[in-house]
């Protein structure tokens, strides 16, 4: 992709914003959107920026996000189809939107489902889908401080602080149907789903009730929440129980026991079934996210304490999540939490291949699974 092309956008946006009289809105596209992204062109067919560059996608998906903040708040504002702010937002990538998410409760928007425009790319000579673009992309915002929804969002917000799962929320059960109806429409191989905060929160917890199914989904989550009283208790919990067993390989061994990945007749994935590896977006000084970079010292302390048996475990599927690190030293909350460094055009990114204690937690149950409970992978 071109400069030009990105400048043509811009002035694209600019023009449509005077026209409707938006031109000054802190949240317009052309205003506190990307910059150093374009259209998708022809050029696209031959090398496709979706599948050559990660910052395209992080970018394309994080814009997705914002796209939903802004339906609810066109919402709450009562814009109409000419002056609202959301729409920018996915039309310069050629998608479209299909379907909305409401909590029935209040009836706030809270997810979007995103569709690849084959039109609006035919009117710019883009023939075909370039390689590596979703076909649909399920988007989930995070938390709204205004008094229209806050009430809602705040409860699904307690309910992970206080519970570490949101299966409870009607809102769990909507983006589950969602995203297996997308997944059955084009693929999970042809369809993203992506969230902040709150909505990552959402996103990483149907994102593995579908791979527990043998439907793995490409995940994108921003900001996903990582602090609950449920993991304090258990961590504490599972400091006395690594110290007691300790002890125990201190003493006299009556017989060598068969060891699975976790006890309870759990048995770990056969080699031949596909790892689920979420993408998560984390910033150092956001305290809501962090958690996800500490490393499992429990987890080497219990190794250590094992070497005799460590070689009988090497079958065992470790739980694993690309990791995408931001550090700028200190920084302010709002800003750390914030989705707009996502598409920042100074970001500086780690990636890392991450197992840190708090991944692991998160994800084991999809390796440890009882054996009646495997499911052959989806196509």
């Amino acid at each position: 992709m071109d400069k030009i092309s990105a400048e043509e956008m811009k002035n694209e946006g600019e023009t449509t914003a005077k026209e409707s009289g938006i031109e000054s809105h802190p949240y317009a596209f052309h205003v506190s959107g990307p910059r150093n992204v374009s259209s998708p062109n022809w050029k696209d067919l031959i090398n496709s920026s979706w599948r050559k560059d990660a910052n395209y996608k992080r970018t394309v998906m994080a814009c997705f996000i914002q796209a939903v903040y802004l339906l609810e708040l066109d919402r709450q504002d009562n814009r109409t189809e000419q002056n609202a702010l959301a729409p920018k937002w996915w039309i310069p990538f050629r998608y479209k939107l299909v379907e909305t998410l409401k909590d029935e409760r209040d009836g706030s928007i809270f997810g979007a489902i995103l569709e690849w425009d084959r039109s609006a790319a035919l009117a710019d000579f883009v023939l075909m889908r370039p390689s590596g673009a979703p076909r649909g992309v399920l988007a989930l915002r995070g938390t709204i401080l205004k008094s229209q929804t806050m009430r809602r969002d705040i409860e699904d917000d307690l309910r992970f602080l206080a519970w570490e799962s949101l299966k409870g929320s009607v809102r769990f059960s909507g983006v589950l149907k969602a995203l297996k109806a997308i997944a059955d429409k084009y693929g999970s191989n042809n369809v993203c789903i992506a969230g902040h905060s709150l909505g990552a929160g959402f996103a990483l917890q149907v994102g593995k009730a579908l791979a527990k199914e043998g439907i793995y989904v490409e995940a994108h989550l921003f900001n996903p929440p990582s602090v609950s009283l449920a993991m304090s208790f258990r961590n504490i919990g599972e400091k006395a129980g690594f110290a007691w067993k300790r002890i125990k390989a201190m003493l006299p061994s009556k017989a060598d026991s068969q060891i699975s990945c976790e006890e309870g007749g759990a048995t770990s994935f056969p080699v031949g079934l596909k790892q689920w590896v979420p993408h998560l977006y984390i910033n150092n000084s956001d305290y809501i996210c962090c958690s996800y970079t500490y490393a499992d010292g429990a987890q080497n302390d219990q190794t250590a304490a094992n070497k005799e048996n460590a070689k009988q475990t090497t079958n065992c599927r470790q739980a694993a999540a690309k990791l995408f690190l931001s550090s700028k030293g200190n920084q302010k909350f709002l800003e750390a939490h914030g989705l707009e460094q996502w598409w920042s055009d100074n970001l500086e990114l780690q990636m890392a291949i991450s197992n840190s204690k708090l991944i692991s937690q998160q994800l084991k149950s999809l390796y440890t699974m009882p054996a009646a409970q495997l499911t052959p992978v989806k196509r």
